[in-house]
């Protein structure tokens, strides 16, 4: 098995795609980039150089993962979402050594046109909400929401809100896999 790629797409020699790999329309993957297994390059995706991309993960139409982004398994990137990784950009300012590294692990939702500021890390199983800026570091299974985001509750694995509050010693379960979660302060633990 190896990847699938559309005719118009653009995998730079050195490129490494996984298997069962899928690039879509205009795609433009860059020598560098390492993608994973199982993975979906939406149309007229843009993949840097120095990027690392898990396996089995989805990026969206509309998507540049720019260099210093870092994707673990199954992350799931909505359409037109951005990267940066550039704090402080100036057009007449060359800054490429100075971009900051963007973390995203495993399943963690990133929702359409949501933006992430650069140098941020994004928690497993975190849930970012269409439209939202993360400026800041998100824990794992938090929901954020809003521009500049806020947590405003906690996701399961599945990918459903829990009824939790935001800190405490709480616990809740799925609905849809029984998988049992618990707040130990202001963390949520798998406990079962």
């Amino acid at each position: 098995m190896s990847a699938v790629i559309h005719e118009s797409a653009i995998v730079d020699t050195g490129a490494e795609l996984g298997d069962g790999t899928r690039v879509w329309h205009f795609v433009h993957v860059c020598a560098g980039a390492q993608v994973g297994n199982n993975c979906s390059l939406g149309q007229n995706v843009f993949v840097g150089n120095k990027v690392v991309i898990g396996n089995n993960c989805k990026i969206q139409n509309n998507v540049s993962v720019y260099d210093n982004v870092y994707l673990e398994d199954d992350v799931f990137c909505g359409p037109s979402m951005v990267f940066t990784n550039v704090y402080n950009p100036r057009s007449a300012i060359e800054r490429k050594a100075e971009y900051r590294d963007t973390r995203v692990k495993q399943g963690a939702t990133l929702g359409a046109n949501c933006t992430i500021v650069c140098g941020v890390t994004i928690g497993k199983y975190a849930f970012v909400g269409a439209g939202a800026v993360i400026n800041k570091d998100v824990p794992d299974y938090a929901l954020m929401v809003g521009v500049p985001a806020k947590q405003v509750g906690w996701m399961s694995e599945f990918g459903e809100k829990l009824p939790l509050p935001l800190s405490g010693d709480e616990q809740a379960r799925c609905e849809h896999t029984g998988t049992v979660y618990q707040l130990q302060g202001h963390e949520l633990k798998v406990i079962s």
